[in-house]
């Protein structure tokens, strides 16, 4: 039962997910009077399909993706309505909008989470009471003190303080706290930090946070920074993968995500909703990164068409955007292996 309810959860928050992010392609299109071909959840065959005002509508067998496909979008055409004779602005306000709708999506989900969070409070950064024998006390904490950053990174929200004492080195860790109205850096402050398994370390926090009420100001303001802390999360993430820091067998694909998935609902819906703010702000983020055959590859060509007043052969970005997806289809290869590998090794 709990493999049934894994896939229908899995199918459902990818299928709103890729949906939202192709709506916003397919509205932005539609105002900018381009001709969508078709607008299409799922690949592979088309089980389902509706004709309407000239564009396919269609669910495709296959739940791992969608797209929306425009007239003119990958090859030269003089049609009516081709995406290349719309103004390059609004060209541009196409590509982007998918990774837009995805942000928009994941910051109305975390409004959500944070809304009906147990308790009546948001949790803040402010360190209200310390546990009997705190070594973070010790070490320069006061009661009172408000987190600002740890290591030089900012603290959006309260989950970032453990977020980044999981990537310590030992157990100190460089502290900027607000004290009495003033910045005071603390250079060696004490963590009950151990080494777990994996390498991962397992964070015991020695001191309680003050909470603030739930006014719908607060709401919104705590929202936005929970999700401008994701946004980071996924750029320090990749800063990792790239320089070392977490090793590369850590990279996970769609597998992975559904095993995730799995284990979100086993706990609750709560935790459930909070992975899909994860992947739909992950999958914004990433979709905008300027790579060919993602949307951020497709926008840069278009602002230096924008700033030369040129467009580019669609023929040669065809050719840019197919070396770009073979290259998106071998990572594909490659972090489902992991995912594979890492369920046999267990």
């Amino acid at each position: 039962m709990s493999v049934v309810l894994t896939i229908l959860v899995s199918v459902f928050l990818f299928g709103v997910i890729i949906f939202v992010h192709e709506l916003g392609h397919f509205i932005t299109a539609k105002l900018s009077g381009i001709t969508v071909k078709e607008f299409a959840l799922g690949m592979g065959p088309v089980i389902f399909k509706k004709i309407k005002n000239n564009t396919q509508y269609a669910l495709r067998l296959f739940p791992i993706g969608g797209f929306v496909s425009m007239v003119g979008e990958d090859e030269e055409s003089d049609e009516e309505g081709s995406f290349g004779k719309a103004p390059v602005g609004n060209r541009i306000l196409v590509v982007v909008s998918g990774a837009i709708m995805n942000l928009v999506l994941g910051f109305l989900i975390v409004v959500g989470l944070t809304t009906f969070s147990k308790g009546d409070l948001i949790t803040t950064s402010t360190i209200a009471e310390f546990k009997a024998g705190a070594v973070t006390k010790a070490s320069g904490l006061r009661e009172g003190d408000t987190i600002v950053s740890i290591n030089g990174r900012n603290m959006f929200v309260a989950n970032d303080i453990i977020y980044e004492l999981t990537r310590v080195k030992g157990n100190e860790a460089e502290v900027t706290v607000e004290r009495d109205g003033e910045k005071v850096k603390l250079e060696a402050v004490e963590f009950d930090i151990k080494e777990g398994k994996d390498g991962i370390n397992e964070i015991n926090i020695d001191f309680y946070m003050y909470g603030r009420e739930k006014t719908v100001f607060n709401v919104i303001k705590e929202s936005g920074l929970w999700t401008l802390s994701i946004t980071r999360l996924v750029f320090v993430s990749l800063f990792d993968l790239i320089t070392g820091n977490v090793p590369i067998n850590q990279l996970s694909g769609p597998i992975g995500i559904v095993q995730l998935i799995g284990e979100a609902v086993s706990v609750d819906f709560y935790a459930v909703f909070y992975l899909a703010a994860i992947i739909t702000i992950n999958l914004g983020v990433m979709n905008i990164l300027p790579l060919p055959a993602l949307d951020g590859g497709r926008f840069v060509i278009l602002l230096i068409e924008a700033i030369t007043k040129r467009r580019l052969n669609p023929k040669y970005e065809g050719y840019i955007h197919l070396v770009g997806f073979v290259l998106l289809i071998a990572l594909m290869l490659f972090v489902t292996y992991n995912d594979i590998s890492k369920i046999f090794s267990r």
